[in-house]
């Protein structure tokens, strides 16, 4: 059993750090789910004061992910039809340009036309909001994945210490 929940941890940690970059996965909390499972099995002793640090924190990156492009968006002129640009050219571009090409010109192109539904007439305002949300895309995906890349190396860090544990 003990097995089974380090390779359902493992893979909720990789899938934190995917869904860093899309907005259908919560990163962190995600990568905290596999955190949990690590310390659930019967050979990492549990830490509730570590699982509740980690928790807090992720809960906290959930919470402004949702502020920081519109808050990007804003700071350059933008509305919220650059932002949902933004999510909808980022879901386009993973499935139709190489990764990682693929999200950032699609989130850009997304906020770019966005902008354009808004006001069409104006293209140097739109090109200068979808700026805004594609640096707030950014800001916000580097933030959720350098949370997921620290819960990935506090999971490997712990099984590193048992290894032996599990496979005894």
């Amino acid at each position: 059993m003990d097995i089974l929940l380090l390779l359902l941890g493992f893979l909720l940690i990789f899938l934190g750090l995917i869904g860093s970059f899309l907005p259908i996965l919560p990163g962190p909390l995600t990568s905290w789910g596999g955190l949990l499972l690590l310390h659930m099995t019967s050979v990492i002793p549990q830490n509730w004061t570590f699982l509740g640090i980690t928790l807090a924190i992720a809960i906290f990156i959930f919470i402004i992910d949702y502020f920081i492009p519109a808050m990007g968006t804003k700071r350059f002129g933008g509305t919220k039809y650059g932002v949902y640009g933004t999510t909808i050219g980022l879901f386009i571009g993973l499935f139709f340009i190489p990764i990682p090409l693929g999200f950032l010109l699609g989130a850009f192109a997304g906020a770019f036309i966005g902008e354009l539904m808004y006001d069409s007439k104006d293209t140097t305002r739109a090109i200068k909001a979808s700026f805004g949300a594609f640096i707030g895309f950014l800001a916000s995906a580097t933030i959720k994945f350098s949370v997921s890349v620290i819960y990935l190396v506090l999971f490997l860090m712990d099984f590193w210490n048992y290894k032996g544990a599990f496979f005894s």
